[in-house]
């Protein structure tokens, strides 16, 4: 407890106004230490800078993930290129196989092509995963998958195999044989 400089009642310290006067004691704070040489506290210049440097620092936090969902462009769009990617890889794995009469063990023996069409994927943030069934006898491949995964949530993930039919879902796992199929 301490007295109100206005009125001198007696008030509870934490008071910002005198319940008794209407004093500001805050106001009235600041102008007895003005008077008894005391400089009063204002907001430095460095804190109002800090903040400021809290906000942007949030901002552009905030940006850095927002901003490459963006320049993939839209759900759309993303999907037909992957689509597209792994409809003209698909066609790629079937000239192979009609004139080697097996599966290629990798997308890297199909060459330049394909791997531009896996880049363009990945920057659609598609993730391309091709995998071979298990070689009979004489070493033949006569099976394969191709998956492609999404980076983004609620994007469409695609399959494919030997067969030529595509499946997608929008669920959070790679697409499997088990899917619906896709036109």
């Amino acid at each position: 407890m301490y007295s109100c400089p206005e009125c001198e009642r007696s008030i509870n310290q934490a008071s910002d106004v005198c319940p008794y006067c209407g004093a500001d004691q805050k106001a009235l704070a600041d102008a007895e230490s003005l008077l008894a040489g005391k400089p009063v506290k204002k907001k430095s210049t460095k804190r109002i800078v800090l903040v400021c440097a809290i906000l942007l620092a949030i901002l552009w936090a905030t940006a850095w993930f927002a901003v490459p969902w963006k320049m993939s462009g839209s759900r759309m769009e993303a999907e037909s290129r992957a689509r597209d990617a792994m409809s003209s890889i698909q066609q790629a794995i079937n000239a192979y196989q009609a004139s080697e009469g097996s599966y290629p063990a990798s997308l890297e023996s199909l060459g330049e092509t394909v791997r531009k069409e896996a880049q363009a994927a990945q920057s659609s943030r598609y993730s391309l995963q091709y995998a071979t069934g298990r070689p009979d006898a004489e070493g033949r491949v006569g099976s394969y998958t191709l998956t492609a995964r999404p980076g983004n949530f609620g994007y469409l993930s695609y399959y494919t195999d030997e067969s030529g039919i595509f499946r997608a879902t929008r669920e959070d796992r790679a697409a499997t044989v088990q899917d619906p199929a896709i036109k």
